[in-house]
């Protein structure tokens, strides 16, 4: 029971987590689309990563009695979620120690197209705002790395949630055992004690 809501809280709080993620994250996509360029990895993978976690998060969560009788696929799919996370996280890495005070952006000035040194050329309105892009790439950055965090989590408690699962299926099935053994015990003394009651007749 406790296992449960654990892991029922901790997939409330991946999705509530993931959506500013997706948010932003489709905000710096709409502005490449915009553009017509291709959107950067630091970028896309974070936020398509974001996209399928939350569906996934969502529906262990509405299905949760089917999760728990698949908490090992579970376990695994979270594990993926959560190398993909640190993945994102990786291509994000170059924001952590930014200055979003005072950011040029960087070694990613170019690649940031219509938020950066393309948007500057082509008078974008997009490029005006770099600190508020690098303000959104840190948050997103954390918010990952707290997504990591959650997801190896969660993956553990499907685990604990399987083992307690096999534990009651035992529990039940030695107590089923031992319930059918002493009712066949009891039928054949039942018989034993009525054949020697039963009148021997002299022929």
């Amino acid at each position: 029971m406790i296992g449960s809501l654990f892991f029922i809280f901790n997939r409330i709080v991946e999705i509530i987590f993931l959506i500013p993620i997706i948010g932003m994250m489709a905000w710096f996509v709409h502005g490449y689309l915009q553009a017509n360029m291709l959107t950067p990895a630091y970028i896309l993978i974070l936020f398509i990563t974001s996209v399928i976690a939350i569906f996934w998060a969502l529906d262990t969560l509405i299905r949760f009695s089917t999760t728990k009788r698949s908490a090992i696929f579970v376990a695994f799919v979270d594990m993926l979620f959560f190398g993909a996370f640190i993945a994102g996280v990786y291509q994000l890495r170059f924001i952590a120690n930014a200055n979003c005070s005072h950011w040029d952006g960087g070694s990613v000035w170019v690649s940031l197209g219509p938020f950066g040194e393309y948007g500057t050329r082509t008078d974008n309105p997009l490029s005006l705002h770099v600190n508020k892009s690098c303000a959104m790439l840190k948050t997103c950055f954390a918010l990952g790395i707290m997504e990591i965090v959650f997801f190896i989590w969660t993956a553990f408690l499907a685990l604990f949630l399987h083992s307690r699962d096999r534990d009651r299926v035992v529990v039940k099935e030695t107590v089923r055992r031992r319930s059918h053994s002493s009712r066949r015990g009891h039928s054949s003394s039942h018989r034993r004690r009525s054949s020697s009651r039963r009148p021997a007749y002299v022929v």
